[in-house]
């Protein structure tokens, strides 16, 4: 967990970085978590490995904002891939999951997608330094 998200977000985003500082300009979307907001129980790790990757995309985009750099980061809640079917295939903690998100179901990729495509786009050119929750109001429950 440690090497995947924490190490892996951090190479990358100096790699890219380096090149975008040449070119003084670019967009950085780091894929972070709801929990990396919230708590999740027994899953200490995973929660201070994703937290770690929001305070990581602030300060880079304080660092970088000079060089025309925005970074951003989408937290997502449970969504319906090939890895969350298994766990969400049982009931109760589908229930359980249900239960946390205020807007009533689990999220699809199109919902971190479109996300993501917005942060890239001309719309957010002013955005920079932030951690948007796709979480179907988990966040604030």
């Amino acid at each position: 967990t440690v090497n995947v998200n924490l190490k892996g977000t951090f190479f990358t985003t100096q790699a890219v970085g380096r090149l975008m500082i040449a070119q003084k300009s670019g967009r950085i979307i780091n894929i972070s978590s709801q929990a990396g907001t919230v708590t999740l129980k027994g899953e200490a790790i995973y929660c201070m490995t994703k937290a770690a990757i929001n305070h990581l995309t602030r300060c880079l985009a304080a660092e970088w904002a000079q060089h025309g750099i925005a970074v951003n980061s989408v937290a997502p809640t449970f969504i319906w891939t090939d890895g969350t079917r298994p766990s969400l295939a049982d009931k109760d903690f589908h229930a359980h999951v249900l239960g946390h998100i205020p807007l009533g179901r689990i999220g699809e990729p199109i919902d971190v997608a479109g996300t993501v495509v917005f942060l890239a786009s001309p719309a957010a050119s002013l955005i920079t330094g932030t951690n948007i929750l796709v979480d179907g109001g988990w966040s604030v429950a």
